[in-house]
């Protein structure tokens, strides 16, 4: 049985030409070089599997490489090369700072620093994962790397650069990796194959790399796996099924039966997923995925944004072009909403067969209607077409006095509402104009007939409608014999008539106890005031929030800048009694009760009883 050496050590880049995705950081590290501007400390700091502990020991290497390229790349040759490829070199170390995070770990470190190289220029210290360090190992390494040897290089690797304390990057020379392209994985997967004389589909290949997503470790890990299950044929349907992933075609079809609003196909296609053991978050993230590079494709400018090979890029540049963008971004919004509720979901099937019926009458949804008028407008707009021609005509054509044919049918439309029995009053009478002959240019007023308002006003007295203002009209106009539009004299009899007259309208009689209480008094001038006193607080609070008493009073005087005054009358205020101090001794409570009930003393007397003594 053979050593078998996994791909991603076997192909692990010996040279910065052939680090993949990373041309900014190796060109950097080769301008540095070649200029002798090489700082003392290197921070690599990226996601996993992107290069950063391969790109380190690059570095080392070249920099003890005894005869270096012209373009600063080892020559593997030298003594330092070989040393390095057999993992013997005394002047490379490299620590893992997940398992050497204490305290005593750097100081150990620190004591090999101060030792000089034995052959070679520097000594290189790559220290991966530092951000692992505690607080203590950080800071007892300050110093040293802020002011290392000459012969001493720190290259520092880590993926969290956020847990790095900021002392430690200031004193690093930092450089971020980059994931790495999904074109640029394929192309090394390629060469890998065609040194391993493997045949590999392009489309099978690029599945392997976006499952990678961004890490080439990852990427020939899976490869490995891949084939190890095929053999030297590497094919898309092998790739997807053994990665458990859904096919694309899944995909356009759901999206066809989208755009034909086909439900029962829907349900049938996710049907058919869940039997073959696709849970429904992979569903929908792999849907979401397949709008998303629909809407790419919309654009020929983000186009290029579409990570797929070629056969694929054109059935999604053909799908696009059949669908709407408004239904795209609908669709978007409803599988979002599935994926995040999904894990509160307690049917989630149903959950994803719900979101799928939503998508499917997206574009129905989408299409304008003609809004029908509802059949309650449509009454209304009838009502108002034909009052609208029964006025007309009553306006056109006055009606002989005598009859009262056009006045039924407005009273039959009289509703219970005061506000309508007005206006149905009012409308019942027709309104004269004057004719083009006449020489009475003035328009006359519309009137109502006395047998009409005493109708009326039976209707309002009936249902309790009527004011504190009616009743004042009805007594002391009557009494002062003014006209009706003339306000009463404003004198504090008539007052005090208006004030009795609204007490009759409360029901409450500890509120008719309050108002009687008050003394009214009045002050005429430019500035009328009506001047309330009142026995206490409380009748103060509810004369001040009595409207209609205020409303009915100005109305009755006819003036409009009148103002009410509330006073309280200190002298009717009840002053609490003292409380008296209740006896605490036993003998003065017999004093007590006996000034209470002087029998007490015959009582004492006759049963020889004897008040008990107090100790003193």
């Amino acid at each position: 049985m053979s050593n078998f050496v996994v791909s991603a050590r076997k192909y692990r880049p010996i040279r910065f030409d052939s680090v993949v995705g990373q041309q900014h950081v190796s060109q950097t590290l080769k301008n540095a070089i070649q200029s002798d501007h090489l700082a003392q400390a290197f921070l690599f700091c990226g996601p996993r599997g992107v290069g950063k502990t391969t790109c380190a020991r690059i570095l080392a290497k070249v920099l003890n490489c005894q005869a270096p390229t012209s373009d600063m790349e080892p020559c593997d040759t030298c003594d330092s090369c070989l040393a390095f490829n057999k993992n013997a070199s005394l002047n490379i170390h490299e620590l893992d700072a997940a398992s050497n995070n204490s305290v005593e770990h750097i100081r150990a470190l620190i004591d090999q620093v101060r030792f000089p190289p034995q052959s070679g220029r520097y000594k290189i210290y790559i220290i991966d994962e530092v951000h692992m360090l505690s607080q203590a190992a950080f800071n007892a390494f300050l110093k040293t790397l802020e002011e290392p040897p000459s012969y001493a290089i720190f290259i520092l690797a880590t993926t969290e650069k956020h847990k790095i304390i900021p002392t430690i990057l200031s004193r690093c020379q930092i450089f971020d990796f980059n994931r790495i392209q999904i074109a640029d994985m394929v192309a090394h997967l390629e060469r890998i194959c065609t040194e391993e004389k493997i045949t590999a589909e392009h489309e099978a290949l690029t599945v392997i790399a976006q499952k990678a997503d961004g890490a080439l470790r990852d990427a020939l890990s899976i490869f490995d796996r891949i084939v190890s299950f095929s053999g030297d044929t590497i094919v898309y349907q092998d790739v997807i099924e053994n990665l458990n992933i859904l096919d694309y075609d899944y995909y356009f079809k759901v999206v066809e039966a989208i755009l034909s609003e086909d439900v029962s196909a829907l349900l049938l296609l996710f049907d058919q997923i869940t039997r073959k053991g696709f849970d429904g978050d992979i569903f929908t993230d792999g849907l979401a995925e397949h709008l998303r590079n629909l809407l790419v494709c919309k654009n020929q400018q983000t186009i290029d944004l579409l990570e797929i090979s070629g056969s694929i890029k054109t059935r999604y540049q053909e799908q696009a072009a059949l669908s709407p963008l408004a239904m795209i971004l609908s669709a978007l919004s409803i599988i979002n909403d599935c994926d995040v509720n999904y894990k509160m979901a307690r049917n989630k099937r149903l959950h994803v067969e719900m979101a799928l019926i939503k998508m499917a009458y997206i574009q129905r949804a989408m299409q304008p209607r003609a809004i029908a008028p509802a059949p309650d407008e449509k009454k209304k707009e009838q009502l108002s077409n034909s009052l609208t021609q029964e006025s007309s005509a009553v306006y056109k054509t006055s009606p002989p006095p005598a009859t009262n044919t056009e006045k039924k049918p407005i009273e039959n439309k009289i509703s219970d509402s005061p506000k309508a029995e007005v206006e149905a009053a009012t409308e019942a009478e027709p309104i004269s104009d004057t004719t083009a002959g006449s020489d009475d240019t003035t328009a006359k007023e519309p009137t109502v007939p006395a047998t009409k308002k005493k109708a009326f006003g039976d209707k309002l007295a009936k249902k309790g409608t009527s004011s504190l203002l009616s009743k004042l009209k009805n007594t002391i106009v009557a009494e002062t014999k003014l006209p009706e539009k003339q306000g009463i004299p404003f004198t504090v009899e008539n007052l005090q008539k208006l004030w009795n007259d609204h007490l009759g309208t409360i029901e409450s009689n500890a509120m008719q106890i309050l108002y009687r209480s008050t003394v009214l008094n009045i002050e005429a001038g430019e500035q009328p005031k009506v001047l309330v006193t009142c026995s206490g607080g409380r009748a103060k609070d509810e004369i001040a929030r009595d409207h209609v008493l205020k409303q009915g009073v100005i109305e009755a005087f006819q003036l409009k800048n009148l103002l009410f005054e509330m006073h309280i009358d200190a002298s009717k205020i009840e002053k609490p009694k003292p409380k008296k101090m209740l006896p605490q001794s036993d003998r003065d409570k017999y004093v007590h009760f006996l000034q209470l009930n002087p029998l007490l003393k015959d009582f004492q007397k006759k049963f020889a009883l004897l008040p008990r003594k107090t100790n003193k």
